[in-house]
Formats: structure tokens, C-alpha cells, sequence
């Protein structure tokens, strides 16, 4: 029987994106949509601006949007999908885990939170257990979980791939695509023929939030990594698939053939939405590139190349769809994490 779940936020960017997901998934159920106030009354085809490349679900187009209110969702929804920006977020999350739903969140705000997981689930599945300490220590019945930061996903899966040779410091410079920034984050006089050398408040959520994803947890408190991470983020003008160049320094020698089978070799998860190959390693040094590479395991893979060695270590690049493996697509496979892991 299908798992009823809801959409925070399902008129944005990453929302459309998580109903284009959610509608043929054979373990959800979309029930609920909420909105602004602006939208709450219409029904979805009135009040979403449609920019997915793929029609809107005709049982989605008529479901009336509800106000971002716990008395507005029913109650027999058992997860809620949010993507609602930081500041609202921050705001009426809480309250719908008081009110005993489960949230699988792509909003920033809560993320470094001690008791709130972070997570990727190829990588720190054991984190979700926090939802114990967390139900624990704020009285929920209802609990929260977070994915990271789009650049931050399309960097971690790699280095938790490199892991065993022991991490000590990691730099990473970014080259982020447009979407990243929602659909009316950065206009074309800013980006067309330019690139832009700073995004607010992003590169702190690398350098944090990759500690926290590869940090250790013992049943009662999660430990960050000690690993030295330092970032570098820039807006380029590609439309969908963040770019990264990853330099590594490990305490063992570690070789680029090393480092390509280790990653070659890293394991994916048999959930619905699990790519079959979790990361993608091209020989060619001209690869990953975002058009040609983004949708690898239906957007959900990373891709990895010109692994190589540096005065720094080593190098290599790698990518990832930031609107499927990045946001919605995150969010959904948390969300399948948290039904086989029986919290749903």
C-alpha cells in the first residue's frame, strides 16, 4: 500500500521537480501540495508556473493547493517533502514535526543542527538513527531529516570513496549551474558571457556540512570528521549540473588508479530511486561535463574524471545534476531511506 506524502513548497523550482518524481514512484502517494497564502485556494495548474522539462501530472494539475500549515495537511499523510526557502522553512518545519509528520527536507535551515541527521544515503545511512536523540530531546512525534547542499552532494560521495587512505585536507572549487539559484536567482545580464566568483553563504555549507556527512555517529552523539576542507564557489552559465574540481590530501599514498577504482567500486543502495553505478568514472580527462554527463543514472549518479596526480595530492573533477541528486532527487531517496528503515 502506498505511503501518502505531501509537497512544501510544491510550486518552486525543486517542488516541481519533486512532483515529476514523486507521481510514478511505486511506494509514494502524492496527497497534499501547500504553497504561499497567494496560492492556497487554486489548484495546482493555476497556481505553479510549470518549468519541468515534462508535463504536469494530470492527477497532480487538479489537486487544490493548501496553505503551509500543519492543519491544512491531512492527517493521514505520513512524510512531507520540503522545499521551502531557509527563512520559511526555519519558521513552520518545526511545527509539522510537532504535529507528528515526518519531513524530508532540502531546506538549509537545521542542517548543522547537533540532533538533526544529515544525510546521504550511500554514504551515512547509520546517521539516521539521530531521529531518535532528536524525537528524544524536542518531543517530536514526528521527526526531521535533511539532505545537503546541491555542491555539497556532488563532492562527498567521492571522497567517502577515499575514505580507507585517510583524509586530511580537502579544497574544492566549484562551477555551478544557474538553476541552483531557483529560476529567478540570477538574471541573464548577470551570467550570459560572465561568471560570477562568490554565492552567498555557500561555500561555508561545503567546507561544514561535508564534516558532518562524514563524521561518526555512536548511537548518541555524531562526531564530525576532522578532515580540512576549504571551498571556492562560482556561478557559471550552464543551466543544470554543478562542476567541481576536487583536490585531495590523504595520510596514505594514494595513486590515481587507486583512487579511480575506488570510486569505481563504491556501493550504491537498492532503493527505488538508487542509480545502479552511485558513481561514474570517465577516462577521458575531458569529461565529466555538465550537458553531456548530468543525467547519468537518470541524474542521480556522480560523475568523476581527470583523476590525476598534483603537488596538492590529488586532483580530480566530478559532477552532479544539482536539481535531481542534488535537491529533489536527494530528498526522495531520503525519504525511501526512512520507509526501509521503518520510520515512516
Amino acid at each position: 500500500m502506498a505511503v501518502r506524502v505531501g509537497v512544501l513548497g510544491a510550486t518552486g523550482a525543486v517542488g516541481q521537480r519533486l512532483i515529476q518524481l514523486l507521481d510514478p514512484h511505486p511506494d509514494f502517494e502524492i496527497a497534499a501540495l501547500t504553497a504561499s497564502d497567494a496560492s492556497a485556494g487554486k489548484t495546482y495548474r493555476q497556481a505553479a508556473k510549470w518549468r519541468v522539462d515534462s508535463p504536469i501530472p494530470d492527477d497532480v494539475a487538479g489537486m487544490t493547493v493548501t496553505a503551509t500549515d500543519p492543519d491544512d495537511v491531512p492527517n493521514d499523510v505520513d512524510l512531507l517533502f520540503s522545499s521551502l526557502p531557509s527563512s520559511v522553512g526555519e519558521a513552520v518545519e518545526p511545527g509539522f514535526c510537532d504535529a507528528g509528520y515526518v519531513v524530508s527536507s532540502n531546506s538549509s535551515n537545521g542542517r548543522m543542527d547537533e540532533d538533526i541527521p544529515l544525510v546521504i544515503p550511500e554514504v551515512n545511512a547509520d546517521h539516521l538513527d539521530l531521529l531518535e536523540v532528536q524525537r528524544d530531546e524536542r518531543g517530536w512525534d514526528g521527526a526531521m531529516v535533511k539532505n545537503p547542499n546541491c555542491s555539497t552532494i556532488t563532492f562527498v560521495p567521492t571522497l567517502a570513496a577515499l575514505e580507507e587512505y585517510g583524509l586530511e585536507k580537502v579544497h574544492v572549487a566549484t562551477l555551478q549551474a544557474v538553476s541552483g539559484a531557483g529560476y529567478d536567482g540570477v538574471t541573464s545580464m548577470e551570467i550570459i558571457d560572465n561568471a560570477i566568483p562568490h554565492i552567498g553563504g555557500e561555500e561555508d555549507k561545503l567546507e561544514t556540512e561535508s564534516k558532518k556527512l562524514l563524521g561518526s555517529f555512536d548511537g548518541a552523539e555524531l562526531s564530525l570528521n576532522d578532515v580540512e576542507v576549504g571551498a571556492s564557489c562560482n556561478r557559471i552559465p550552464t543551466i543544470d549540473g554543478h562542476l567541481e574540481n576536487v583536490f585531495v590530501e590523504t595520510a596514505e599514498d594514494l595513486t590515481p588508479d587507486e583512487a579511480a577504482e575506488a570510486m569505481r567500486v563504491y556501493p550504491s543502495l537498492d532503493l527505488p530511486s538508487s542509480p545502479d553505478q552511485l558513481i561514474e568514472v570517465f577516462e577521458d580527462p575531458e569529461r565529466p561535463q555538465p550537458r553531456l554527463d548530468r543525467t547519468l543514472g537518470d541524474g542521480m549518479s556522480v560523475a568523476a574524471g581527470g583523476i590525476r596526480e598534483s603537488t596538492f595530492g590529488l586532483q580530480y573533477n566530478c559532477l552532479a545534476h544539482n536539481t535531481m541528486r542534488g535537491a529533489a532527487g536527494a530528498s526522495v531517496l531520503n525519504g525511501e531511506l526512512l520507509l526501509e528503515n521503518g520510520y515512516l
